[in-house]
């Protein structure tokens, strides 16, 4: 504990807080009085010894946030261990093959998990911005063009990764090449927004009050699988404000469409008895939207994290379309549309993702999916049914059964696929998203929850 501690007053007096040694004390004898495993105590500890004004403690957050969350990213990938000898191959790498600027060790530091230079770095740029030219003017030319160096030291890096991982697509097994390529373009976006940021004003710490919405603005914009256990917890809470709001706007879209647009020519032909006065108002009336959603949607493993929230936005279009069936899948098809109608937004999945009959420890299988939908359900599908299928396409190399889909698309009015799998790794190992994006009317990535957000928007809306 002493040890991250000292590590952590490292990289803060490196970005520019002031702590003495008497300070590091009292904050470590502070500790032991405390149970540090409860972070909002251990933080304000080390926050009211380190953090000595408003605008210090604003710096202090976002320094916290780096240290303890996002330089600890690292612990969530799978096989963490296993994977740190290659993931320092790849950093050795770009090291013998890139042209090395003062900023590039300090980058790639940042990369390995120790901020100290790369801080450093940043405390000197905006030591830079903050003096004089001499003309008397805001010396921001050099500092300007230092960060341009910077950010395309950054992105030769981030090319650097990628062509690594490109060469050695058959020594490394796509998991642990997608586990590093999540890892380190978290890494490289967190040195991309530390670079781009600007200083806080000095009252930075008395506009707290829109601090929480621009956290929940940048989960929005984060990856499924990036997710820490809080965050998930977080965003459940954002889903179901948004499915809320979603439902409210609807709902007066539809109530509009109930009482119709103004007949004006009837209008003023009924305003005739009333000596023009247009007493009774007449509208025309439009239909509600009928159309009919069927959701597939692979709950495996390696889409877990992204099938909840999948789930937790399409249980909104529950009230916006004629009818919604449900279903979810490994290798066998369950229906789960009743438990969306009797129960509330969270325990709707809930209850779907732990007692529907689905054997997680199975591998995917949509070949046997798609066969055993057209077996039982293909007689839902009609020309006002749009189809929604939820998944990475990872057949675990079984039959796609790519001709059932296109029975099914024949069936139906058009099928959208959702695949929250990162771009760069559909159609590599097992991945069969080529072989179906051709029987499919519309493909989307859709990796978090904006992007989620604006596919439910454009569906019901």
């Amino acid at each position: 504990m002493l040890d991250l501690i000292l590590n952590f007053v490292s990289c803060s007096r490196a970005s520019g807080l002031r702590i003495s040694s008497s300070e590091v004390l009292d904050c470590v004898n502070q500790l032991e009085l405390i149970d540090v495993l409860e972070e909002p105590l251990f933080q304000s500890v080390l926050r009211s010894n380190f953090a000595k004004s408003r605008r210090e403690q604003a710096h202090f957050d976002h320094l916290y946030h780096l240290f303890f969350h996002e330089m600890r990213s690292e612990l969530s990938i799978p096989h963490a261990n296993a994977l740190q000898e290659l993931m320092e191959k790849t950093l050795d790498s770009l090291n013998e093959k890139l042209d090395q600027d003062p900023s590039f060790q300090s980058i790639l530091d940042f990369l390995q998990g120790d901020p100290l230079a790369y801080l450093e770095e940043m405390r000197q740029l905006q030591s830079d911005t903050d003096g004089d030219a001499p003309s008397g003017l805001p010396n921001t030319f050099g500092p300007l063009v230092r960060r341009l160096q910077i950010m395309s030291q950054i992105n030769a890096i981030g090319d650097g990764i990628a062509r690594f991982m490109a060469n050695n697509r058959q020594t490394i097994n796509w998991e642990d090449r997608k586990a590093m390529t999540i890892h380190y373009d978290e890494r490289l976006d967190s040195a991309r927004r530390m670079l781009r940021e600007d200083p806080e004003p000095y009252d930075a710490g008395l506009k707290r009050v829109t601090s929480y919405d621009r956290h929940l603005n940048q989960l929005g914009e984060k990856s499924f699988f990036s997710l820490t256990k809080k965050e998930v917890e977080e965003m459940r809470d954002i889903v179901e404000q948004l499915v809320r709001k979603l439902k409210d706007t609807v709902q007066r879209r539809y109530s509009k469409h109930k009482r119709g647009v103004l007949d004006i020519k009837k209008t003023l032909r009924l305003s005739a008895k009333y000596q023009g006065v247009p007493i009774e108002v007449v509208y025309k009336h439009k239909p509600k939207r009928k159309g009919k959603i069927v959701t597939l949607c692979d709950v495996s493993g390696s889409v877990w994290t992204a099938a909840k929230f999948m789930l937790n936005m399409l249980y909104s279009l529950q009230d916006c379309f004629l009818q919604v069936r449900s279903f979810i899948f490994v290798d066998e098809l369950e229906e789960v549309t009743q438990t969306f109608e009797k129960h509330e937004i969270n325990i709707a999945v809930d209850k779907s993702l732990k007692e529907a009959d689905i054997n997680y420890q199975a591998s995917t299988d949509y070949g046997s999916t798609f066969r055993q939908f057209k077996r039982e359900y293909m007689d839902i599908l009609n020309k006002k049914t749009t189809l929604i299928i939820v998944g990475d396409g990872r057949t675990n190399y079984s039959n796609p059964e790519e001709k059932i889909l296109d029975e099914m698309r024949e069936k139906c009015r058009r099928i959208i696929w959702l695949n929250p799998e990162s771009l760069v790794f559909w159609n590599t190992g097992d991945s069969r998203m080529r072989t179906y994006q051709r029987y499919c009317n519309e493909v989307r990535h859709c990796q978090n929850l904006d992007q989620l957000l604006d596919f439910i928007k454009t569906l019901v809306l």
